[in-house]
């Protein structure tokens, strides 16, 4: 087997609405319209080229498990956040990348994550 991809990662939402909202307004993702009907809540959502897939059900307990959206410019998209009225870390430093933490109105915590990022010594 050789991945090409993620295609999707699926992310147990308490609230449908309110998810999508988040995920749209907030998040910038786009709604898909070729979900299926499975007879419970959610949504796919395009995020650049992953799709997040909503589903309303009861999610697991916090453990870190989480996924990350990637970005071209971490302060600018923390700025933006913040500007929403969500609380976000400043971003640290990982090896040259740089990331920090949102959390969903489920719960589910939310990586965002610039590549490359060198600090000045």
């Amino acid at each position: 087997m050789k991945p090409l991809a993620v295609h999707h990662v699926a992310v147990n939402v308490t609230d449908a609405e309110e998810s999508i909202a988040f995920y749209t307004d907030v998040l910038g993702g786009t709604v898909r319209t070729d979900r299926p009907d499975f007879g419970i809540g959610g949504a796919w959502i395009d995020m650049g080229a992953t799709q997040v897939h909503l589903i309303e059900l009861a999610g697991p307990p916090a453990m870190g498990q989480h996924f990350a959206l990637l970005v071209d410019d971490l302060a600018e998209a923390v700025a933006e956040l913040r500007a929403k009225g969500l609380s976000v870390d400043d971003p640290s430093q990982v090896g040259s990348d740089l990331q920090t933490f949102v959390t969903d109105p489920s719960g589910n915590a939310i990586e965002i994550h610039q590549v490359g990022h060198a600090t000045s010594a």
